[in-house]
């Protein structure tokens, strides 16, 4: 091979190296990078203190970087899905009455909740496609998500979605852990299915109210991934599913 094939060799090796390393790396969030510079520097401390603690902050670090992720996601775009705005375990399904700031009367309607673990992205998406129209946040305690009670007593934050297929409400729910709920939108904006809209810090719960007709895609204890998982859908059984890239 000439020098200057031998070249053209490794720079092309070289560059589809760093491009595979590149895709493999999950970009972090905004919100949690100032979490990762804490968690660093308390790593660098703790090594100075005790050098078997600096390999714990290490790991602790990593960990936050871990938790703060916000990969992309293949979203189904067909008309009449909903999809899951939360990554996790579905931890209940049924007919619940949703909470009553948000307005949407005392019946019960259908009801999907996801848990998230401190292990899951926290990273929430929009269900379905529609228009913004109240935002309610509901000041409460931080037992664990995981508990049915946890939908009324935690400190929580709803949208209201109205869609094609009628008003939907999504519930970002506190848990034991969580102090902040973060959110992204504001009233009278329009969401894409798969938009992020909000984030909670450190293990929570995310409840999807749905408007009647729906057929339910998941099970008890199915896990769900944000932008990606079906959980209803409202149109015809089959049907051939265009994706998009969020």
């Amino acid at each position: 091979m000439a020098p200057k094939q031998r070249r053209t060799f490794f720079r092309g090796s070289s560059m589809s190296m760093i491009e595979s390393i590149r895709k493999q790396v999950v970009p972090v969030h905004p919100e949690g990078r100032n979490f990762i510079i804490l968690f660093g520097i308390g790593a660098v401390i703790l090594h100075y203190i005790w050098s078997p603690l600096g390999w714990i902050g290490a790991i602790a670090t990593l960990w936050c970087a871990y938790f703060f992720r916000d990969p992309q996601r293949v979203t189904p775009v067909q008309d009449g899905l909903v999809v899951a705005p939360a990554d996790g375990y579905v931890c209940s399904i049924g007919q619940f009455a949703p909470p009553p700031e948000l307005g949407l009367g005392p019946e019960p309607m259908q009801r999907v909740s996801i848990f998230m673990s401190v292990f899951d992205c926290h990273v929430n998406r929009a269900p379905v496609t529609g228009r913004v129209t109240r935002i309610a946040y509901k000041p409460g305690v931080f037992v664990n998500a995981d508990l049915d009670k946890a939908s009324e007593d935690n400190e929580r934050n709803g949208l209201l979605i109205d869609a094609a297929q009628g008003t939907f409400g999504v519930v970002q729910i506190a848990g034991l852990i969580a102090r902040r709920i973060l959110s992204f939108v504001h009233e009278g904006q329009n969401l894409g299915v798969g938009d992020r809209f909000g984030l909670i810090r450190f293990g929570s719960r995310v409840d999807v109210y749905m408007p009647p007709g729906a057929r339910l895609m998941v099970g008890l204890g199915s896990r769900a991934t944000a932008g990606e998982t079906v959980l209803a859908d409202y149109g015809p059984a089959a049907q051939e599913r265009p994706y998009k890239v969020a």
